[in-house]
């Protein structure tokens, strides 16, 4: 570290958008945070109001330098990270968005997406861009607007139109429509990028007819993105790192070595090892993915994605109302009868990798007269580290190590009974940072690397700090037959078969 200014971490996620202040050793000195409004139109579809996005972004990003009680001059730069896939269209010389953002949960690309298969292209797309064929990603969402919005592919073959993923939204407004860029993690996540040429693909364009001129400039997660605008904070002050939220994590974890494993436990499960100079082709049904290029070098990584870990808890929340606050299911599943045999599927938008079900559908098993919210709280949480056993299995048969630990973040892992039961059911060593933050440290940690407050990856690695390490220590026996159930329980959801 040469330097011991801050950096101002803008954290966009699904759910909420938070801005985090964090000093040159890697510490949160501020924040503030605002739930982010959920729009379902129909089954299936998820959107957001850019709008409400933007506005919250710069409200929390004011505020928690307020609370900071540091003023522009403090800041040595900003770094974005954000929800990822999720598609952001608006008009270049207005900046307005022509419809609601399409989140990356949103299902509406599926017949596009079956089309691609059944005509033959999945394996180009795969080939070019690491991806399975999936609505999750951006592309279908893109096709889905220029389709559906009057006179928006007009608008788009005339060049007055521009596409963005949040981060890319964000700072064309922090930059006040002077910059339309994006980083190689968050372009790697549209399929429209080939990873291995580092570019956008012409022939997957025309293969969903996208017009090129809709697309963002792609640079380095440690590039300069430009300046936000003077009016906006105070002062003009330097975007200088960006990258998805996953890849943010895996930055903020120090994940730095080859087979170094993170996984965030959100509103969804990501979980990527590092894959170095390599970008592997999974034959499991795993995502080949930039894990980030710093400079002219790009790290790669084995990514899977489950749709549905932390919401299943809100849904148990909101929906069910089983319980009161989130936390609450740490002292439920203590409660539980541990031989209940009760198993949950939150496949509520299909299923995730490996399985890629966009058609599968979420369950409830094992229930009788005994099973109550403790059961079913304990269950939901189960369901999170099945899936993650699902991912880590997929990556060893792709030729991954099994690794030395888990490191672990996001807003489930405050949840001691969570980590133990992640521990158990992995046979897997499971750290727990100081800051579990490690999305939006990532994005500071970026931001630090080009404006000189870490000094490259190692002193990026000097500030993380484990806090906790959950040991395995269930019988080999048990954690085989628990995970039998669960394959039972996921064949019985699955519309394929």
């Amino acid at each position: 570290m040469t330097d011991t200014r801050h950096i101002l971490a803008i954290d966009q996620g699904t759910t909420s958008s938070r801005a985090i202040v964090f000093d040159g050793r890697g510490r949160i000195v501020a924040d503030a945070q605002k739930e982010l409004p959920q729009h379902f139109p129909r089954s299936g579809w998820v959107e957001h109001d850019p709008e409400d996005i933007w506005r919250d972004t710069l409200e929390t990003a004011r505020g928690a330098m307020e609370k900071a009680g540091l003023a522009a001059g403090d800041i040595a730069g900003i770094g974005i990270t954000n929800q990822r896939e999720t598609a952001v269209i608006w008009d270049r010389e207005t900046g307005k968005p022509v419809h609601n953002a399409i989140v990356w949960q949103d299902r509406r690309g599926a017949p596009l997406c079956d089309k691609l298969r059944k005509d033959g292209h999945e394996a180009l797309i795969q080939r070019r861009t690491g991806l399975l064929v999936d609505s999750y990603f951006s592309a279908t969402k893109i096709a889905w607007i220029l389709e559906n919005v009057d006179g928006a592919r007009q608008r788009a073959e005339a060049g007055k139109l521009a596409f963005g993923t949040v981060d890319s939204f964000l700072l064309w407004r922090l930059t006040g429509g002077t910059v339309h860029a994006t980083d190689a993690t968050n372009a790697s996540r549209t399929m429209l990028y080939d990873i291995r040429r580092q570019r956008w693909d012409d022939e997957l364009l025309a293969l969903l007819d996208i017009p090129a001129a809709m697309l963002p400039e792609v640079r380095a997660c440690d590039a300069e993105f430009g300046h936000t605008q003077a009016d906006l904070f105070g002062a003009s002050l330097p975007v200088t790192g960006i990258a998805g939220d996953q890849q943010a994590a895996v930055v903020g974890q120090a994940c730095f070595d080859e087979n170094m494993l993170k996984s965030t436990y959100g509103t969804g499960c990501f979980a990527l090892m590092n894959t170095g100079r390599t970008a592997p082709t999974s034959r499991n049904r795993l995502l080949t993915t930039i894990a980030y290029r710093l400079g002219e070098e790009t790290t790669y990584a084995l990514e899977g994605s489950i749709f549905v870990a932390g919401a299943a808890v809100q849904w148990l929340r909101d929906g069910l109302k089983l319980l009161g606050s989130a936390p609450e299911t740490e002292t439920l599943a203590q409660q539980a009868d541990p031989e209940s045999g009760v198993y949950m599927v939150p496949a509520f938008v299909g299923l995730g990798a490996p399985y890629w079900d966009s058609g599968a559908r979420g369950a409830i098993f094992g229930l009788n007269r005994a099973t109550g919210p403790a059961e079913i709280a304990a269950a939901t949480l189960d369901a999170v580290c099945y899936q993650t056993r699902d991912l880590l299995q997929a990556m060893e048969a792709d030729g991954g190590e099994a690794p030395a630990a888990l490191r672990v973040d996001g807003g489930m892992v405050a949840n001691d009974w969570f980590l133990q039961r992640l521990a158990d059911l992995l046979n897997v060593p499971v750290e727990r940072p100081e800051v579990i933050e490690t999305t939006a440290l990532g994005a500071a940690c970026l931001a630090g690397l080009k404006t000189g407050v870490f000094d490259g990856t190692a002193g990026i690695s000097e500030v993380w700090r484990a806090e906790r390490r959950f040991e395995p220590r269930m019988h080999a026996e048990e954690r085989e037959r628990r995970y039998a159930g669960w394959v039972d329980a996921v064949r019985r959801v699955r519309s394929d078969g």
